[in-house]
């Protein structure tokens, strides 16, 4: 049992993000390393503010209980905040290097966009995310010991792969939203993108009432998908053609 449960739980968490990985960036090596540094980024990110915590905790009373939970919610929101300051150096940084990157990319095919490098840079930041959100909780999946015999919910390791799989597709959404902010100067996308995240990480914080966070986590994700669609040069009329064509090859097979 606890084996499906690993399994199953690492399929619903990772699977979409493997997957983007295998057919959308795996064959091109320049999208590769941007992944990795992406992930780098957001792990530098970890590091600053777990740094930021842990002197905070190590600097107040530890006995003190309330200002330790106090100390740990304002090490996460630091984080939230420092994770998009680290996107937008990343940002950054891949215009200063985008001659480079496109010089590297005519030995072997045409040169990426900003949106593409959005794409690969958010779930970059995505998958370094979920992998730290999931991990442990995937270790212990693996027993010794049955989740909810003392009364406690037996949906938690479910609920984290869904989470960690929102989570995911949501630092890729908000990446090309970001990119696409920063590219036309439009500050307050960014401002969006912060608030979102934040507020995705204060519903994180109602579980174990687990309807609470994950319901709206998930309509965020999707409106954060729809927005991302069009900011990426996606549109209706795209939609529709895609539709049509869909449509007649249904038909004509038949």
């Amino acid at each position: 049992m606890t084996a499906a449960v690993f399994f199953g739980c690492a399929f619903i968490a990772f699977g979409p993000a493997f997957s983007l990985f295998i057919f959308t960036i795996a064959k091109d090596p320049l999208r590769v390393i941007i992944l990795i540094a992406g992930a780098f980024f957001w792990l530098v990110s970890l590091l600053l503010s777990s740094l930021v915590w842990f002197i905070a905790t190590k600097a107040t009373n530890a006995q003190d209980l309330t200002l330790q939970k106090n100390l740990l919610i304002f090490g996460s929101i630091f984080s939230v905040i420092l994770q998009e300051v680290f996107r937008f150096a990343y940002y950054r940084l891949l215009r200063k290097a985008n001659e480079g990157l496109a010089a590297i990319s005519e030995e072997d095919g045409p040169a990426l966009s900003v949106r593409e490098m959005a794409y690969v840079a958010g779930l970059g930041f995505g998958i370094m995310s979920g992998a730290f959100s999931m991990i442990n909780t995937l270790s212990d999946s693996l027993g010794p010991g049955t989740v909810g015999m003392f009364g406690d919910s037996q949906y938690y390791f479910i609920t984290s792969a869904l989470m960690t799989l929102a989570l995911t597709l949501l630092h890729t959404f908000w990446g090309v939203v970001f990119f696409e902010g920063c590219e036309r100067k439009r500050w307050w996308v960014i401002a969006v993108v912060l608030c979102l995240h934040l507020m995705v990480f204060s519903l994180s914080l109602l579980n174990p009432f687990y309807v609470g966070s994950i319901l709206p986590v998930y309509a965020i994700m999707l409106l954060m998908a729809v927005w991302a669609f069009f900011s990426s040069g996606g549109s209706l009329h795209n939609i529709t053609l895609l539709w049509t064509c869909r449509k007649s090859n249904t038909e004509t097979s038949s």
